[in-house]
């Protein structure tokens, strides 16, 4: 159940009021707010607020560069200008305020962008739910045997439904002893401060994260990325969504110069430039490493 009973009630009686203001609105945020978007089994995202749109980046760079502006011709045009050059306090300028439920071990990697305001649903004060991530069968994969921090083949047949049984009976098994734990056949039961401790990695949290555009969009470039976990790049590509509605020109630009470009070192950017001239360049000759190389490569024959 992504929404409770009582969050889809609150979020109906704030759609049912509408407001009027006069600072500046995104018409394509305005669509967003206070819907859940589903991801995974339980989890969501969901625009509490924002602040600033395409606009806003402008006006703020505008003001920062005063006359030094004057020759680029639209915002679009100097947004773009903006991202190619990695300048960054005119994005700051714009904020978003999202709701995520999501699962415990999502969000250990997600709180290392230590650049926004977290405030996480407490299981000190409050009993969490009995929900839990349970892969989907075409989301389970072996270790790979290349990369410690990737994932193989798809598990398949018997050993696929042996691994989804496990993490099921533990869920439920875990979650069992810490109900158990916290009210103890009617007697005080433990704190559950304490008692949270028996809980896997897998049960579910919540929490409102609040960020800068700036710091966002590198969120987004890391955790939207083809080679970022599965259960996080989802929770990335259902932002993306919501970004490109929200400042589509900063957008368009971001997808252009950061998920779409490539950043070259001095030396490959030299081989490059060799192999223009008609220069057969190899491994060997390039100056890089086999690792080097192989990305390089990689980025060039794409």
């Amino acid at each position: 159940m992504p929404l409770t009973p009582e969050q889809q009630a609150e979020i109906d009686a704030a759609r049912a009021e509408p407001r009027e203001t006069l600072r500046a609105i995104s018409p394509g945020m305005e669509a967003h707010l206070y819907t859940a978007h589903p991801v995974l089994d339980h989890g969501f995202v969901r625009v509490i607020d924002y602040m600033g749109d395409d606009a806003a980046i402008c006006q703020a760079a505008r003001v920062s560069y005063g006359r030094g502006t004057k020759s680029v011709s639209n915002d679009e045009g100097l947004i773009r200008y903006l991202m190619r050059h990695w300048h960054s306090t005119p994005f700051e300028m714009c904020e978003i305020k999202l709701h995520v439920k999501l699962p415990v071990f999502v969000a250990r990697q997600w709180i290392r962008h230590r650049t926004a305001n977290v405030n996480e649903y407490s299981a000190r004060y409050s009993i969490l739910d009995r929900e839990f991530y349970i892969p989907a069968p075409d989301a389970l994969a072996a270790q790979s045997t290349t990369n410690n921090q990737g994932r193989g083949a798809a598990l398949e047949g018997e050993e696929a439904e042996r691994v989804l049984r496990l993490l099921r009976e533990d869920a439920m098994r875990c979650y069992d002893h810490y109900e158990a734990m916290i009210s103890d056949e009617g007697q005080q039961g433990l704190a559950r401060e304490l008692a949270r401790m028996t809980l896997p990695a897998n049960i579910y949290t919540q929490w409102y994260w609040k960020v800068d555009l700036h710091n966002l969009l590198h969120f987004l470039r890391l955790r939207a990325d083809a080679h970022a976990q599965y259960e996080i790049r989802v929770y990335a590509d259902a932002i993306c969504k919501i970004v490109a509605d929200w400042v589509p020109a900063a957008y368009r630009a971001f997808e252009d110069y950061r998920m779409g470009g490539a950043t070259l070192s001095a030396t490959a950017l030299d081989c490059v430039r060799r192999m223009v001239k008609g220069e057969a360049v190899t491994q060997e000759t390039s100056g890089m490493s086999k690792g080097e190389w192989r990305e390089f490569v990689g980025v060039i024959s794409d």
